[in-house]
């Protein structure tokens, strides 16, 4: 078994989250680079749920422990609290049903980290605004014709919706063309291309 490779900076930055010993539920792990690192270098329990075989077959040649399954069928498996961290990276807007994924996480995991392209990021909305065309960018990097993204929330629209829902946001990084920058920080929903966001439910609120 190789030791695990270095990591894309935003997955560094969730692995960076997670404390030692932790029980992870990785959600849409792909090939299980995250889990891969978390398990060798933070000796957690991780579990991974992918639904496309050929990373099921490559989490299993890393030896990540991985499950298949379709996100938007829900996580029924999984009983209340049974994850320390719930992690969703650059999975959100790929999936059909997000809001019964977000409750979904919130409900098996104590804490919730979720990371997604920021669909306000100012390039975005020049590519729409002065070309009249869907943005391609960096994290968005598809034409609309074979894009596998099919919600594009921003920041705002995600603090939203948490507040709705009873979630309360502990924290919140911001990515700018694969950096963190004090631009980013300041105005996200303008100037973050990439979102890392660390999420709860907060007390006293069930999900419906």
């Amino acid at each position: 078994m190789t030791p695990p490779c270095r990591l894309r900076v935003d997955l560094q930055l969730i692995a960076d989250l997670v404390p030692e010993n932790s029980r992870v539920l990785d959600l849409g792990c792909g090939d299980g680079e995250l889990l891969d690192k978390l398990i060798h270098e933070k000796s957690v329990d991780g579990h991974g749920v992918e639904l496309y075989n050929e990373h099921i077959y490559e989490c299993v040649a890393r030896g990540v422990p991985v499950i298949h399954a379709d996100l938007d069928e829900g996580l029924s498996d999984y009983p209340d609290g049974s994850f320390d961290y719930v992690i969703l990276s650059r999975t959100l807007q790929e999936v059909h049903k997000p809001l019964v994924i977000l409750r979904e996480m919130v409900r098996v995991g104590k804490v919730s980290i979720l990371s997604f392209p920021n669909f306000g990021y100012w390039r975005t909305r020049f590519q729409l605004f002065f070309r009249g065309r869907m943005p391609v960018t960096r994290s968005l990097p598809y034409q609309w014709y074979d894009t596998p993204n099919i919600h594009l929330p921003t920041i705002r629209d995600f603090n939203l919706l948490c507040h709705r829902e009873g979630i309360q946001v502990i924290k919140q990084i911001t990515l700018n063309r694969g950096k963190c920058r004090p631009l980013s920080g300041l105005h996200p929903n303008l100037f973050a291309e990439l979102v890392i966001l660390v999420v709860k439910k907060a007390a006293g609120k069930d999900s419906d």
